[in-house]
């Protein structure tokens, strides 16, 4: 064994925790603090306490937190984009067919949507209201998500 390279061994280093619990032991320092001892130790005691010394869980229920906002505004952001109340105008179909659709009283996704439930001839009955306008308005209402009436799958878009 080398001399001079070895650090200073104490037998009677004396340990304090936290809690205020203390006792000796060796070790190369004279004295050591610690935050948590078995006196303390949610593991020895069987109390449920959060040994939190970094901020460690605070920070997860800030994550936490802000993950269930984002998912919450998403679905109401979703909710919004497939309303029901939603304007026909706001689909962007064309002047002529918001016109027509107006005139014939469907302002409404939700009223369009009704009117296809009883079938293609409900929305096909409004006069000046084709097939291609029909065709436009149900491949629309399919890329926003919304979905159509079993009624309504007489021309495939």
């Amino acid at each position: 064994m080398k001399q001079g390279i070895h650090p200073t061994y104490y037998e009677d280093a004396t340990v304090v925790c936290a809690c205020g619990n203390t006792w000796k032991t060796g070790s190369t320092k004279k004295l050591i603090h610690t935050d948590v001892c078995s006196k303390c130790h949610p593991f020895f005691t069987g109390e449920q306490r959060i040994v939190d010394t970094e901020g460690q869980v605070d920070r997860f229920y800030k994550k936490l937190q802000a993950r269930q906002n984002f998912v919450s505004e998403q679905e109401a952001r979703e909710a919004a984009r497939t309303s029901t109340e939603r304007p026909i105008a706001e689909l962007n179909l064309g002047q002529r067919v918001n016109d027509v659709l107006a005139k014939g009283g469907v302002t409404t996704v939700g009223q369009a949507l009704d009117r296809l439930a009883i079938g293609e001839s409900g929305l096909l009955s409004i006069e000046g209201f084709g097939r291609k306008g029909l065709a436009d308005l149900k491949k629309k209402l399919r890329q926003l998500g919304y979905q159509l009436p079993e009624a309504a799958s007489e021309i495939v878009v």
